[in-house]
């Protein structure tokens, strides 16, 4: 009896081993209508070339982390473009920048509803209950036109220990920054700024290994 619970107590803690995740990241795209089609191509492709980067690849490897990728716009129109993937291997990051490369927009001439991408990606995490942390990833070129209070979904984030992290992409100034400083972004998390779409691949690069460095490096 004392052998078969030793074996049971063994499997279970293997199995825990085997999903050990350090981070479960949602990266929230913004597809709303000042997004244009060559815009939007320049976000998902930097997507791609950053789980292709041998640098974050092995962060996410060493972590065993957990990505799902949402795109959002208005107040009704968020949707999970990719589905949770557990990053196991090399592979797994090849297969899933694949999906980010190929992914088909979901939303066209739709406002801008931060808040609502929020309520929806906090919902997301009751499926990866084993992660350590989890992270919210907001990318977006524009303020509320739409939805709800953002810092209302903010602070609700925040009590329920979850980090957001924002990628303001700019096309002159510093208002979209600032408005992910001051409404977006949790007290734990940060805000990069793209200076145009154009800095946008490179700057979800750094900030994905931002975010998963900080557990495993």
């Amino acid at each position: 009896m004392r052998y078969h619970l030793a074996l049971s107590l063994a499997y279970v803690m293997a199995a825990k081993a085997a999903f050990a995740c350090d981070t479960a990241l949602v990266l929230a795209i913004d597809v709303s209508n000042s997004i244009d089609t060559g815009e939007y191509r320049i976000q998902t492709d930097g997507l791609a070339d950053a789980l292709t980067d041998a640098e974050v690849v092995d962060a996410l490897v060493q972590g065993q982390v957990m990505l799902t990728v949402v795109q959002w716009s208005g107040a009704d129109r968020q949707i999970v473009a990719i589905p949770w993937t557990q990053i196991k291997t090399a592979l797994d990051a090849d297969k899933m920048a694949l999906q980010a490369r190929l992914m088909e927009r979901a939303f066209v001439l739709s406002d801008t509803a931060p808040a609502e991408a929020i309520y929806f990606s906090l919902a997301l995490f009751d499926d990866v209950p084993d992660c350590t942390r989890q992270v919210i990833d907001v990318s977006g070129d524009g303020t509320p036109n739409g939805g709800t209070d953002v810092p209302t979904a903010r602070n609700i984030a925040e009590r329920a220990g979850v980090t957001i992290n924002g990628i303001a992409i700019e096309s002159m100034g510093l208002a979209i920054t600032g408005f992910f400083k001051s409404a977006v972004i949790t007290r734990d998390g940060f805000t990069m700024t793209a200076r145009t779409h154009r800095e946008y691949p490179q700057a979800i690069r750094d900030k994905i290994l931002r975010e998963v460095a900080k557990i495993v490096g």
